[in-house]
């Protein structure tokens, strides 16, 4: 079995940079080049301060620290890089479409399809080239074709390795993975290929972790969980909207179903919605496979998943509205988070980017407070919606860096994501700098009720009555 001494990473993303560094430490006789043609993102992974990484993650910092510029190599130079490596990986964004057929649904396959024609056109030695993407069932093919028409006798193995990564806990879930899955194919040269990369995961992984399927499993696989995922959390997400009009407390629900083995309580706490940058786009792609298969009732049902997350957010929304008087024009109401998750700095299709929308389009004035997200990165995830001009957003909306600040003189405070530093603010020092009454709408379900109302505030949590 040949050896790799060299991998090329394309894209320095968050799949990308923590991926490879932590290859990197854990195989020291292999040189690892994450490369991407964003000069501004490399010059952030090679920063000498570590706290200016692109991808916020924890104990990445100290990974990139442990290896960067022995066998760990950031940089904007792609050919050199494909050029000298044995195994490439391709990690580049597939976004939904937004535009021609398949727009709002299916992936958007030209960034990989250019990595695959560049690949083609720069290698001059035979290639192991990985799927890291998150891609539509048989995209391989498409890869395959470009690669092995080429004419200039370079021999590839195209594999399927999808990342199962949840940010925030992004550099445990790769150390600590439940499994690896590597797709290929059955060939004598696809099976030592899908040898080859087992060995590299096998340097601190147990091999029964490590899954051979064939390429088209793998690949539907990785839509297939988080579609699963995603669709747990509606489920539950759609029991809280009947707590709350019951008086049931979706807390005491979820914990019940939870306790059948056959369930499980994982993945079954109400919010105001799930975000990140791979469940609604994994899904709406599932949706349209299934629509070209001509599987309409598979669309329709994976399709409503994505409906409820919607209606969960625009019900947070127009609670907010109804609770303080039918009208928040004019009123100040403090963002609490605007990731979409904590432990991480992503703001990909964030619950909160919905519901300021919602309430922008009310004339409310919103102030955000997150510790890991810029005024930048909100003003954009805002403008990016097209729903009014960057002035008007501008004018509406405040970023502040501190939380005490975000709720003075605010008609209520509105926790999007579920920062721990949330828990354990001076609350009764809010509550005195608010205006009364002082309404607080906890989206995460992270805040005390009792402590909440003691303290003065009408406080609304989802997934229960007042």
């Amino acid at each position: 079995m040949r050896s790799i001494k060299n991998i090329c990473c394309i894209g320095a993303g968050y799949v990308g940079g923590p991926t490879m560094s932590v290859i990197a430490n854990k195989c020291p006789e292999i040189n690892v080049t994450v490369v991407d043609i964003n000069a501004n993102r490399i010059a952030a992974w090679n920063d000498e301060d570590l706290d200016k990484l692109p991808v916020y993650e924890p104990g990445l910092k100290e990974i990139v620290a442990e290896s960067r510029n022995k066998n760990l190599f950031f940089s904007t130079e792609v050919d050199k890089a494909i050029d000298e490596a044995d195994m490439i990986f391709i990690s580049v964004n597939t976004p939904t479409k937004t535009y021609g057929k398949g727009k709002g649904e299916a992936a958007d396959l030209k960034y990989i399809e250019l990595c695959a024609r560049n690949i083609a056109r720069v290698a001059k030695s035979d290639k192991i080239v990985v799927e890291k993407s998150t891609l539509p069932v048989r995209t391989a093919q498409a890869i395959k074709d470009i690669l092995h028409n080429t004419g200039n006798g370079v021999k590839y193995e195209v594999l399927s390795n999808p990342e199962f990564l949840a940010e925030g806990t992004a550099i445990d879930d790769l150390l600590n993975a439940d499994r690896v899955l590597i797709g290929g194919d059955d060939t004598p040269s696809g099976k030592e290929a899908k040898n080859i990369l087992s060995g590299i995961y096998e340097h601190w992984l147990p091999k029964e972790r490590v899954l051979q399927t064939n390429l088209w499993s793998s690949e539907l696989s990785k839509l297939v969980a988080n579609a699963f995922l995603a669709q747990r959390i509606s489920s539950i997400n759609s029991i809280s909207a009947l707590c709350e009009v019951t008086d049931a407390n979706v807390a005491e629900v979820s914990k019940a179903i939870g306790k059948d083995s056959r369930i499980g309580p994982k993945f079954l706490n109400a919010s105001v919605g799930f975000g990140g940058s791979c469940f609604q786009k994994d899904i709406l792609n599932l949706v349209y496979i299934c629509k070209t298969y001509g599987l309409t009732e598979v669309a329709e049902y994976w399709d409503q998943v994505i409906k409820i997350n919607d209606y969960q957010k625009r019900r947070f929304a127009e609670n907010i509205i109804t609770t303080l008087y039918n009208t928040v024009s004019g009123k100040k109401i403090a963002f609490y988070g605007w990731a979409f998750k904590k432990d991480t700095n992503d703001t990909r299709e964030s619950a909160a980017i919905y519901v300021a929308d919602t309430l922008l389009e009310e004339q409310a004035e919103i102030v955000v407070y997150d510790p890991k997200v810029s005024e930048e990165q909100v003003y954009a995830d805002l403008d990016y919606l097209n729903t009014r001009s960057e002035e008007e957003n501008r004018k509406l909306v405040t970023v502040v860096n501190d939380p005490l600040k975000a709720a003075e003189d605010a008609h209520a405070v509105a926790i999007l994501t579920e920062w721990d530093e949330f828990k354990a603010l001076d609350w009764e020092q809010i509550y005195n700098s608010m205006f009364k009454p002082a309404f607080v709408f906890d989206g995460r379900r992270i805040l005390d009720k009792q402590i909440m109302n003691q303290t003065g505030f009408d406080y609304y949590r989802i997934g229960e009555g007042k």
